[in-house]
């Protein structure tokens, strides 16, 4: 039985009378008025304005902290031709920050260069070292974006030799902020209205104040940076990365051509998710694997040759980290699972020579697995220093647990879910002692599973390309935006198949009454038995989302989490008997005594077996087999309502259906009547076939059909032998036991025979609850 990784909680469950009327007014759909006033927006303005994300959506850059300082330093530099060196960050943030400032600045006559620090050599943020070098080699101003609101130490070595220093930057603000000429954050001072902009996003402001002109070339690269640093995907944020996919449709750029061609991403049909799970990490692979001076190339220049070779190489190094990502994992996991006691409630994992750049996505991997914090190492032998990154969950502040030992390690910087860290090789332990203190101090239950908002549940007959494009409004998504996620009502799992080189993804179909749906669910393994289990009750939770395959688009679901709960009826319906399905401890149940008498010696020891009229001498109420099919719906209930077994297994044998038969018509009873009172002694034995050949009626309609009449008084039967009966009257056909029996069969059939298994289910709940 599979168990869910979250614990589920269902945010809307009625749809309510102001999401009606957002609905109607908006032109949109009622669902999604109501997603829109559970995140807040819940004044007309506020709906408007993130429905319709434009040029009005953006406030005026000069409101940021110091950017009209910022502005007239730059202007400064470009009229004295100083040498300004725009100095970025490795990530894909800090890619597209620095092509958006060097390439703005280079368009504009400025004398500007740009530098990427060396992830393993340099670190992050302004380095001392580099910036002497920088300025021994000319530069008299310095720009940094996606970084320096930290770097106090290398920006007072520049601003003490007269190189001014122009921060740019959108991460938390220390208690001391850096002594540089202009400090340009949207969370700094009061004035500015959002303050959640990525590095690239407050390049894009810089930009546009410097030139006074919305610049809407840049906007594709600031939606990549925006995306790739998963900030805030609201109000500003929003329009940048709106603006920017309708952009990227239509780029010019050679660089985000190629890369777009070489993931597989079609500029045309882009969307956040292209950007988030194929362009930002291959932009990201540079830095991690080396040298991201080279993404800042591929994103600027306009040669198309050099653009291809660019993107190939950016390629090539996004496989060698996902190779090293996937070797450093696998070691990691070898580490963990090897530990001869029992796992720490924070996992700490060291590997001599492990490739640095990898190390967060392998701690990440860790998480998942495991559902616990875990902390990667690189050691190098040679200096004895271990380098690495840790990840968290959400009910541990992993920088709080490691911070009270900082004084006891080389490097340490981060926040509650991510840290970066240096430690001395036999200070590890140390480390390890200190994070199992800090799980216990923050009283961490790692048996508590992460939340997980599942918006609604919704039939899967529900989901059409309407649906989908009704939802779509909402894009794009992300954090303070996210995608949907549902649970689906449905009838069926099938078509059940592995795919992927290692065979550990799930694709199947979800079919309602009318539609079906393709599913996918990556990195499950073989889970094909537990999903075809009758025993159990199956919830899906996942998001919608399209497929394009040899030019034709379908919808999809994409599975995100899976559970199961115990049915208390498992269905084995049956049109056949075996003796293995007597064997099994229990209460056998018939509803006709013939079969009773037949199958009473297949019973074991443990079990019983009883007719339905008298399970009242039943005092076992464990789990209870329904052997046959019963004349009526109301005697299969009435045995559940008296008993209330544990569980309940569905045979309701039925060899033949009654419904297949159906019901005679009236010509029919009216030929075979005719045949009657003109034809004597009618032998059954041996004229029964020969009589229902004439009559073209099959032999068992044939005889249930005498039945009637003989109960009705119109024939008498002796010795099988039939004649009209010279005193019969007049009466309804319908009035006669068999007659009314076949009708209740019917009936029963089509409640108990003729649904799937969850219609069956619904059918026995609801009439007990009734």
């Amino acid at each position: 039985m599979l168990d869910a990784t979250y614990n589920w909680q269902t945010a809307i469950e009625t749809i309510s009378t102001e999401a009606e009327q957002w609905a109607q007014q908006f032109n949109i759909s009622k669902l999604v008025a109501e997603i829109l006033i559970r995140q807040g927006y819940d004044d007309e303005e506020q709906i408007k304005r993130f429905l319709n994300p434009d040029a009005t959506s953006f406030y005026d850059p000069m409101l940021i902290n110091d950017m009209a300082k910022a502005v007239e330093r730059i202007q400064t530099a470009i009229m004295n031709d100083q040498v300004i060196t725009v100095y970025g960050d490795y990530d894909a943030d800090g890619i597209t920050s620095t092509s958006i400032v060097y390439e703005t600045l280079a368009s504009i006559g400025a004398n500007v260069n740009f530098y990427i620090p060396n992830r393993f050599d340099e670190g992050y943020g302004p380095n001392e070292e580099a910036f002497q070098k920088l300025i021994n080699a000319g530069t008299q101003l310095f720009i940094t974006v996606d970084n320096g609101i930290a770097g106090n130490l290398a920006i007072q070595l520049a601003q003490d030799q007269g190189v001014d220093v122009v921060v740019t930057d959108h991460h938390e603000i220390p208690e001391v902020v850096p002594n540089a000429y202009a400090l340009v954050h949207p969370r700094l001072g009061n004035d500015y209205p959002f303050g959640q902009l990525s590095g690239a996003g407050v390049a894009f402001k810089l930009v546009w104040a410097l030139t006074e002109e919305f610049p809407a070339e840049m906007i594709e690269l600031a939606a990549i940076g925006t995306v790739a640093d998963v900030v805030s995907l609201t109000d500003e944020n929003r329009a940048i990365v709106s603006g920017g996919l309708q952009s990227l449709a239509q780029t010019p750029r050679p660089g985000i051509i190629a890369l777009a061609k070489r993931a597989g991403v079609d500029l045309e049909k882009i969307n956040e998710e292209d950007i988030g799970f194929a362009l930002a990490p291959r932009l990201n692979s540079l830095g991690r694997m080396g040298d991201a001076n080279p993404g800042v190339n591929l994103l600027t220049t306009m040669d198309e040759e050099i653009a291809k070779e660019l993107a190939k190489k950016t390629e090539s190094a996004n496989t060698d980290r996902k190779s090293l990502v996937d070797k450093v994992t696998k070691a990691a996991v070898e580490l963990v699972d090897n530990q001869a006691e029992s796992l720490p409630d924070v996992l700490v994992v060291a590997g001599s020579g492990w490739h640095q750049g990898v190390l967060g996505i392998a701690a990440s991997r860790l998480v998942d697995r495991y559902q616990r914090p875990a902390v990667v190492l690189s050691i190098d032998d040679q200096t004895g220093l271990a380098k690495g990154s840790g990840r968290s969950i959400e009910q541990f502040d992993l920088f709080k647990g490691i911070d009270p030992v900082r004084e006891k390690l080389v490097a340490f910087g981060g926040h509650h879910s991510a840290v970066g860290l240096t430690v001395s090789t036999d200070q590890i332990d140390m480390l390890k002692e200190q994070l199992q203190m800090a799980a216990k101090e923050q009283q961490v239950d790692l048996n508590a599973k992460p939340s997980l908002t599942v918006t609604t549940k919704i039939d899967v007959d529900d989901l059409t390309p309407d649906f989908y494009r009704n939802l779509q409004v909402l894009a794009p998504f992300g954090e303070d935006n996210p995608k949907p996620i549902f649970e689906l009502k449905y009838r069926n799992v099938q078509s059940i198949q592995l795919i992927g080189k290692d065979k550990d993804h799930l694709k199947c179909s979800i079919t309602g009454s009318r539609h079906q749906i393709s599913a996918l669910d990556f990195g499950t393994g073989d889970i094909s038995n537990q999903l075809t289990n009758k025993s159990v009750k199956t919830r899906i939770v996942g998001q919608v989302s399209t497929n394009t395959w040899r030019g034709k688009t379908n919808l999809q679901f994409m599975i995100s989490d899976i559970s199961q709960e115990r049915l208390p009826f498992v269905d084995l319906r049956t049109n056949q008997l075996h003796e293995s399905m007597f064997q099994k401890s229990g209460v056998y149940v018939f509803f006709h005594q013939h079969l009773l008498n037949q199958l009473q010696g297949h019973l074991n020891a443990d079990s019983v077996g009883v007719m339905f009229d008298q399970i009242d001498q039943i005092t076992d109420d464990s789990n209870y087999y329904l052997v046959d099919c019963p004349d009526t719906s109301n005697d299969l209930l009435e045995v559940l309502q008296h008993s209330k077994p544990q569980q309940t297994t569905f045979y309701l044998y039925k060899k033949n259906l009654v419904s297949n038969l159906g019901m005679p018509d009236r010509q029919q009873y009216a030929k075979l009547f005719k045949f009657v009172k003109t034809h004597s002694n009618i032998q059954l034995d041996s004229q029964s076939e020969q009589l229902a050949k004439y009559l073209n009626l099959p032999v068992t309609t044939l005889i249930f059909m005498i039945q009637v009449f003989w109960e009705l008084g119109f024939i008498s039967i002796n010795d099988k032998v039939v004649n009209v009966n010279p005193n019969y009257s007049t009466q309804r056909l319908e009035t006669a036991p068999s007659y009314q029996l076949r009708l209740k069969q019917i009936q029963t059939e089509h409640e108990l025979l003729e649904p799937d298994t969850l219609g069956l289910v619904d059918f026995v709940k609801q009439n007990l609850a009734g």
